[in-house]
This record gives structure tokens, C-alpha cells and sequence, in this order.
């Protein structure tokens, strides 16, 4: 028996988990007043084929990144270990889902720039996320929320020392979900 044979299997988010992480996304945008929730359901809301590289919206919502990433750091300081490294977990599954070619055609970019790309894509909800998940048209150019991708994992490096090890057996980097890329 090696090693491998032994090996725990990939741990996937819980719906529990998965639920904590969008309510936190939500209560954040929240605290930021009614502007931000009109723009994000603008940009929900729009017709992709009329757009424009995402339109007004992409860059009305881009001054509400910065505030947005704060909140939802402030509501997550006081949260133990365990629950950060729950919260990563989820923050890495949805990135990873949503790498796929068809998205990453229309966000383009390079490697760190998709992945900067599907962070604002998880960064605008669980609407927008669906939305684009199964309209891949939805996503829009040059689009970015970097600070989302490692938020959970900066907090849990700042305050336990190291990086944390989430079991998923995933990769949250570009070109990595070999569902999402398939070989021609």
C-alpha cells in the first residue's frame, strides 16, 4: 500500500458551507447601501449582446470593490480557524468550476487576469455566479476582484502563521479545471 492509497479523499464544501459564505458575500454588499445592489442587479440584469466590455456597470461597480473586500474582512476576523479554512474551501470551489474556456473567452486575460476575472465573478454573488456559470456570455472583459480569490487564506496566514491546507485536492488557478478545458 503507498502512500497515495492512503490519502484522505478531496473534501468538497458542505451546502452549509457553501450557504455562510454567499450570506457573508450578501451582508458585506449590504453594508455598503442601496448604490452597489443597483449596479450588481444592473449588471445581472443586462443583455450581454448589447454590451460594451460589461458595459457602465463593470465600471460603476469597480469603486465598490475596495469597500466591499473591507466589510467582508470585517465580518470575518473573529472567525476561528476551522471556519476560515470553510470558507477558503468554498472560495476555491467556485473559482475552480467556473474555469473553463467558454468563460474565459469572454473575461480574456492572461492566467493571473482569469483568475482575477472569476474572482469578480464570485465577488458580485451568487446570482451573478449562477448567471454565469450557465451563460458564459454574461461574464464580462477586463473585469477583476483579485482580493477576493485569497481573502480567506490571507486571513488565516495573518493570524495562525502559515497557509492553510483546505483537502480539496484543487487547484483555484487558471487552467486547472480539466472539465473546463477540454483538449481538442
Amino acid at each position: 500500500m503507498t502512500d497515495t492509497d492512503l490519502a484522505a479523499p478531496p473534501r468538497l464544501p458542505t451546502g452549509e458551507e457553501e450557504s455562510r459564505f454567499w450570506a457573508l458575500v450578501e451582508e458585506a454588499w449590504a453594508r455598503l447601501g442601496p448604490e452597489p445592489a443597483v449596479l450588481r442587479r444592473a449588471l445581472l440584469d443586462r443583455d450581454p449582446a448589447d454590451d460594451e466590455e460589461g458595459g457602465d456597470g463593470l465600471y460603476a461597480i469597480d469603486k465598490w470593490l475596495d469597500p466591499f473586500l473591507g466589510e467582508l474582512r470585517e465580518l470575518c476576523v473573529e472567525l476561528s480557524g476551522p471556519e476560515l479554512v470553510d470558507l477558503d474551501r468554498v472560495v476555491e470551489r467556485k473559482l475552480y468550476d467556473i474555469d473553463r474556456a467558454d468563460i474565459q473567452e469572454v473575461t480574456d486575460g492572461s492566467d493571473d487576469g482569469f483568475l482575477y476575472a472569476r474572482g469578480f465573478i464570485v465577488a458580485m454573488g451568487r446570482q451573478f455566479y449562477e448567471a454565469v456559470q450557465a451563460n458564459p456570455t454574461m461574464a464580462v472583459l477586463d473585469a477583476d476582484c483579485e482580493g477576493l480569490c485569497y481573502l480567506f487564506a490571507h486571513l488565516y496566514e495573518e493570524r495562525f502563521g502559515v497557509w492553510p491546507e483546505t483537502g480539496s485536492g484543487i487547484s483555484r488557478e487558471s487552467v486547472c479545471n480539466p472539465t473546463g478545458w477540454p483538449e481538442d
